[in-house]
């Protein structure tokens, strides 16, 4: 399957989930393909034929969009260089979750979370561990006996009645011991923490020289300013003490840069984010819900109100 239509059978999928989907970000570097909003939950989805593309610096950039808007980020492929992604298994690369298109389906569609997860040495499965202690305790087993029956030791025990993950092998040894269920699903979009691979969260890239002066108006008029790599959009912006953020371009206002300019008024609808482009001159107001607004102008900016205000003169939209 090309990756072209991988794209647009993904993107349908998560139509008919009942999401909200952005227009594809067709423009490179880019760091994730399409944002996708159901209710309260956005994912930012980057959909590969092969995962051992997915390279560090777009996991790095992944997480950081995740953390400012409030978005679970998500990989959709169909392999690695060895082997084909196994159904209902989540993996994970540079921290980011790993979904081939069966586990997204039965996840957003048929709203059945993984069972499993890929780590280092194999696959794993959340144990509820509460569920184990009663179901060894109604059998009055000891842990020792328990450890026996597993063929562990019994410190290994006490950590899953702790809470440890165990192996695929284990975990069936254990529902087959005790006949009753005792795994509990992997928690995608909300509990990815839980099992990711230990890794701090990325700092932010340095700022483009080109865009510092951008930069310093939006710091001056109180905004938490983070830079960005590899998304259609140079920066994205929260604003101190609220909930919102802001997206913003900046370029000469050329074909790619209306593109651009028109994948952040998509992004913006689907992340509930305002966007605004900056540029030397402006030849229009907006481009589909995206304030155009020249350069001077903005140093020009006194605080946050005025900027607002300007928003609203020249995009008058506001996000879904």
């Amino acid at each position: 399957m090309s990756r072209s239509a991988l794209v647009g059978n993904v993107t349908a999928m998560l139509r008919d989930a009942g999401f909200l989907v952005s227009d594809r970000c067709a423009i490179r570097p880019k760091s994730f393909d399409v944002a996708a909003r159901r209710g309260e939950d956005t994912v930012l989805v980057k959909i590969l034929g092969n995962i051992d593309a997915f390279d560090g610096k777009t996991g790095a950039e992944m997480r950081r969009l995740g953390e400012y808007l409030r978005a679970t980020p998500v990989v959709v492929g169909l392999r690695t260089r060895d082997e084909e992604l196994k159904p209902g298994v989540v993996y994970f690369r540079h921290g980011v979750p790993v979904l081939s298109p069966d586990t997204a389906m039965d996840l957003f569609v048929e709203e059945v979370p993984p069972l499993i997860y890929a780590a280092p040495g194999g696959l794993y499965v959340n144990i509820d561990s509460e569920v184990l202690a009663d179901a060894r305790e109604d059998r009055d087993w000891s842990l020792g006996r328990l450890a026996q029956e597993l063929g562990v030791s019994r410190r290994t025990v006490s950590k899953y009645e702790d809470g440890m993950d165990a192996s695929v092998e284990v975990a069936t040894q254990l529902e087959e011991l005790f006949a009753a269920p005792l795994t509990a699903p992997v928690d995608v979009i909300d509990g990815a923490d839980e099992v990711r691979e230990d890794e701090p969260m990325p700092d932010d890239p340095a700022v483009d020289p080109g865009d510092e002066p951008v930069v310093a108006v939006l710091t001056r008029v109180g905004f938490d300013v983070h830079p960005t790599d590899r998304a259609p959009f140079k920066t994205i912006s929260e604003e101190k003490g609220r909930e919102r953020s802001m997206l913003t371009g900046h370029s000469e206002f050329t074909e790619t840069a209306e593109k651009r300019a028109r994948i952040m008024s998509s992004v913006g609808r689907v992340t509930r984010t305002t966007s605004i482009y900056v540029v030397d001159r402006a030849k229009q107001e907006s481009v589909d819900g995206t304030a155009l607004i020249e350069r001077e102008e903005i140093e020009n900016i006194r605080d946050v109100e005025d900027l607002k205000d300007l928003i609203k003169e020249r995009a008058d939209e506001t996000p879904a």
